[in-house]
């Protein structure tokens, strides 16, 4: 562990935290390179139209909606290491059926509907865990530092992923490009592996029935003030985001004519924006204030979307540059505000149920934003649907904008201050 003094010059040197930090990257690189990809194998491939590129999009975040849940309780249960990198393994051996099918002739539609389904189900697992082990790793006072380095190297890989699977889908195709994925996952599990950490997991006497530990998780987020608000905030952009995503490659292709590798450059300068908000989120809230931080974040991302709809209008690729770009810098210092903020107050034997609470309400709402895509750009087209998704987005901002986090420099580092100091707000 890093002491209280020295958290911030040591982290460096914290071999565990570097070992995660290398395998996060790497896992995220990889599934950079299978999101960019996996699209294209559906349009180009297979031939998918709006409807089903929302049906695809809907079955990788299905899992939330489904599992989410209970994900939490029993990741709580659970050894999160061992849950990371089995789930990195899994993940990679069902990803591997995509090129394995092409070259053997009999790659469809419906095989990519069950990986992508089954993917996203082991994911939600995974990301339960991921996000819930840093705390086990670093003391309280280096989770905001700790999180600000996997947001860089995240954004990082935001950057080389799209940019390095562009390129490869020239040279070889979409669907041995998600080969290269299935190899990210395998190393990003040997890396984690490695930590020696062990963890402390919950006396199997000390546990509570199943539907009790997800009640006390979900009331742990909805009690909350704060964190209710950031959670509105936060499902309704991933709505509007899950309809936006489902769409975007096929827009960009079809309707503005660009070619995969300059999609791959727009996703890679978007991941350079993300990668200078992680770089700068700590500044911007100490220039502006922690807690105000949030909701600036999240406005700036509401705005910037429209990009989409007006590259329509406008020169296509800058006016796409400039939206993403900026849209991934508000994305990443609203995470790091609130990710941070809520890793900080939750007594970590509640972490896994807390992240799988607020992952079913923020996340669940993106297979449901996918599908209401897909429907509506195969009824109305493309850019009235993208339309409506943006102002989605402006409507999203609204619960952390007009509430105390605008005017709070600092947040609450424990679980009962906000609601004892200010408990007729909220």
């Amino acid at each position: 562990m890093v002491t209280n003094s020295s958290a911030r010059r040591t982290l460096f040197r914290h071999r565990d935290f570097r070992l995660l930090w290398m395998g996060d990257t790497v896992s995220v690189f990889g599934m950079q390179i299978v999101g960019f990809a996996m699209p294209l194998v559906a349009i180009q491939v297979l031939g998918a139209g709006e409807f089903q590129m929302g049906v695809l999009t809907a079955l990788e975040m299905l899992a939330y909606l489904l599992i989410g849940l209970p994900a939490g309780a029993w990741v709580d249960r659970w050894r999160k290491k061992h849950v990371i990198v089995l789930g990195d393994l899994a993940r990679a051996t069902l990803l591997l059926t995509i090129p394995l099918a092409f070259v053997g002739g009999w790659l469809g539609m419906w095989q990519l509907y069950v990986v992508a389904f089954l993917t996203g189900c082991i994911t939600v697992f995974f990301d339960v865990a991921n996000q819930s082990y840093l705390p086990e790793l670093v003391e309280s006072e280096a989770i905001s530092e700790g999180n600000s380095k996997l947001e860089a190297s995240r954004s990082a890989a935001l950057v080389s992923g799209p940019a390095v699977a562009g390129s490869l889908v020239r040279l070889i195709g979409s669907p041995l490009v998600i080969a290269v994925t299935a190899a990210c996952m395998a190393l990003s599990s040997l890396l984690v592996s490695r930590i020696r950490h062990q963890e402390q997991v919950s006396d199997v006497a000390a546990r509570r029935p199943l539907a009790t530990e997800i009640r006390k998780g979900l009331a742990l987020v909805l009690d909350h003030p704060l964190l209710r608000r950031i959670v509105m905030c936060t499902g309704t952009l991933n709505f509007a985001g899950g309809g936006v995503n489902a769409l975007f490659m096929l827009y960009a292709l079809t309707v503005l004519g660009l070619s995969e590798v300059t999609v791959g450059m727009v996703f890679a300068l978007a991941g350079a924006g993300g990668l200078v908000g992680a770089l700068t989120a700590e500044r911007f809230g100490r220039l502006v204030g922690e807690g105000r931080s949030i909701p600036l974040g999240a406005l700036i991302c509401a705005v910037a979307s429209f990009g989409v709809p007006l590259a329509h209008v406008l020169p296509a690729l800058p006016t796409l540059i400039v939206g993403w770009t900026a849209m991934a810098w508000g994305v990443v210092v609203y995470n790091i505000g609130q990710v941070s903020f809520r890793q900080r107050l939750c007594p970590k034997p509640l972490l896994g149920r807390m992240n799988a609470s607020i992952r079913f309400l923020v996340l669940g709402p993106v297979p449901i934003g996918a599908f209401v895509g897909g429907v509506l750009g195969h009824q109305l087209g493309m850019l009235p649907t993208f339309v409506i998704f943006c102002a989605l987005n402006l409507l999203a901002a609204v619960p952390v904008l007009f509430s105390p986090l605008i005017s709070m420099r600092d947040l609450p580092r424990e679980l009962d201050a906000y609601r004892t100091e200010n408990g007729s707000r909220g």
